[in-house]
């Protein structure tokens, strides 16, 4: 087959005119078209009230060999890529150990899939509960202010990706076409079909509960084991002959160990326990940059008429999503620093997130369907470790803890709980009144989504006065983007602090640790992804070098 690309038509075209630009665009008779399949769709909506589809097409044709020789130079026709998955290993027989998968979210999910499939028999441990017990006690917040620390968006099967819209899409490089292999491992679990051809993908989280389920199922059926309710609270250690240390498995909090040469490390970015044991086990990591900010919630009517015009409501476009950034110039909110809209959700809710007792942080959340009345997105500001020095628990004797960046969200976060009214209520406050410098008493037509409550008033002391004032430049500026976004009775809603880890868990070219032989550090805990689908890509890059470095030894 061959890939045709960037073939555009009117967002109303029929099928015929599809395969009448097909025809058009190579200058080919009908009899000489056999097939096509879409391999993408995207559309363009900078125009307004004449949106354009853009299709990515194979075809199958007889006359392929010509053709591609015809449009050698056109890099819109070329040979179709072989995006088929091909494993690197099997296990071998016997297996001495098997290999441990710390965390269930999507990259532990997937490295213990592809380990699974590969024959290494993988033992998977997550400290929360599985999905559906998980979903009972994160409602269980969200209704009752009952927070449990073990099970909860943070922590669970399927990870914090589960109560998230499910967005499959990412801007990472995939040479290999490992996304595609995560793409297709959902759609068999019970993900819609459209996941491989659309632009921007979703599931949403009722679906993702079942299709994590499945998923569970299919590795159990190739002999992994998924353990759930056990935290990992220390590693066995040795030092190797290399005068590197080496891993030879880990304790469990009930005392069980369990030997091990090989474990990866997909424990999330909330994982700050883990993430001081590892401190303390000479593990090396460091700080790294992360982003800080409120929850935005505009109306979605907004939101569609903004970005699609007449156009909206159209079944194809769905719910409107936006992507806005802001590079600061005044003074005041430090020149260079950047605010930027991050996990939007369109048609959805903001969840409240907390895993640790006293603190309140929020996240988004849709459904598949993204019908609900609000939009919602984080909109945040970077930091960087300069950032962290008030808040470094080794500030006294010169600075520079990798842990800096934990003590700076934990201490954002309980504000934000004493801002609330210290019963996991939110603080919030309205647009008009948070660019103005006055607390807000009253909700106007926007409606907070956030359960259990939000408490209004003033954020001004709920984030650092540079993110404030960051964020009081940046909302005019996205007004002359989005008519709306800066419209009085948009809420903000604190805080936003886990946009991503806090930490990075350095590794080398074989992906293990750069002084913990056989350690993985793997997904978004380890600072090497930003969502679900690159988080499910790594998790098959780490699973793919444990398999080589297994099967070598044997």
């Amino acid at each position: 087959m061959l890939r045709l690309t960037d073939l555009k038509l009117p967002l109303d075209h029929t099928e015929s005119a599809l395969t009448a630009a097909i025809l058009k665009r190579l200058n080919i008779e009908a009899a000489a078209l056999t097939g096509y399949t879409v391999a993408r769709r995207g559309y363009d909506a900078r125009k307004r009230g004449a949106i354009a589809l853009i299709y990515a097409l194979d075809i199958e044709t007889p006359r392929e060999a010509e053709l591609l020789r015809r449009y050698a130079d056109d890099q819109h026709v070329q040979p179709t890529p072989d995006t088929n998955y091909h494993f690197v290993a099997q296990a071998p027989a016997p297996l001495s150990h098997r290999p441990l998968v710390i965390g269930f979210g999507p990259c532990g999910l997937f490295a213990g899939l592809i380990l699974a499939q590969m024959g290494f028999r993988p033992i998977i441990l997550d400290r929360g509960k599985e999905v559906r017990e998980r979903t009972k006690d994160t409602w269980d917040l969200w209704r009752k202010r009952n927070l449990h620390p073990e099970s909860n968006v943070q922590f669970g099967e399927g990870g914090a990706g589960t109560f998230s819209d499910g967005k499959l899409h990412s801007q990472i490089r995939d040479p290999l076409h490992h996304g595609r292999k995560v793409l297709t491992e959902f759609v068999k679990a019970g993900a819609p079909e459209e996941i491989l051809y659309v632009s921007k993908p979703h599931i949403g989280t009722f679906r993702l509960v079942t299709m994590v389920e499945n998923m569970r199922a299919t590795i159990e059926s190739l002999g992994g084991e998924i353990r759930f309710s056990q935290r990992v609270d220390d590693l066995l250690l040795e030092p190797g002959a290399d005068g590197q240390q080496r891993i030879r498995g880990v304790t469990l909090a009930s005392g069980e160990q369990i030997r091990t040469d090989h474990v990866v490390l997909a424990v999330g970015h909330s994982a700050r326990d883990t993430f001081e044991m590892l401190h303390a086990r000479g593990v090396y990591l460091e700080a790294k940059p992360f982003s800080i900010g409120f929850r935005i919630e505009h109306p979605q009517s907004v939101i569609d008429s903004a970005r699609f015009g007449p156009q909206a409501g159209h079944p194809i476009l769905g719910a409107a999503d936006y992507k806005l950034v802001h590079h600061c110039k005044g003074d005041h909110a430090g020149n260079g620093r950047s605010v930027y809209s991050f996990c939007m959700c369109p048609g959805g809710t903001v969840v409240a997130a907390a895993s640790e007792p006293g603190r309140v942080v929020t996240n988004g959340m849709s459904q598949y369907s993204r019908n609900e009345r609000n939009a919602n997105a984080a909109v945040v500001v970077g930091i960087d470790p300069a950032d962290f020095a008030p808040f470094d628990p080794t500030f006294d004797e010169g600075g520079g803890s990798p842990l800096a960046g934990i003590a700076l969200q934990r201490a954002l976060e309980s504000h934000a709980y004493t801002l609330g009214g210290e019963n996991y209520s939110a603080p919030g406050q309205l647009v008009g009144d948070f660019l103005a410098g006055r607390a807000s008493h009253d909700f106007g037509d926007v409606q907070p989504s956030y359960k259990p409550g939000v408490t209004l008033g003033d954020l001004a002391s709920a984030l650092p006065d540079y993110v404030i004032a960051a964020i009081r430049e940046a909302l005019p500026a996205f007004e002359r983007q989005i008519r709306g976004y800066a419209m009085h009775d948009a809420i903000l809603t604190g805080v936003e602090t886990r946009t991503s880890s806090p930490v990075r868990i350095k590794r080398d070219d074989s992906l293990q640790s750069l002084n913990t032989r056989g350690l993985y550090p793997a997904g978004e805990g380890a600072g090497y992804a930003g969502g679900i689908l690159s988080a499910a890509v790594d998790g098959i890059r780490i699973a793919e070098a444990v398999a080589l470095s297994i099967a070598a030894q044997n």
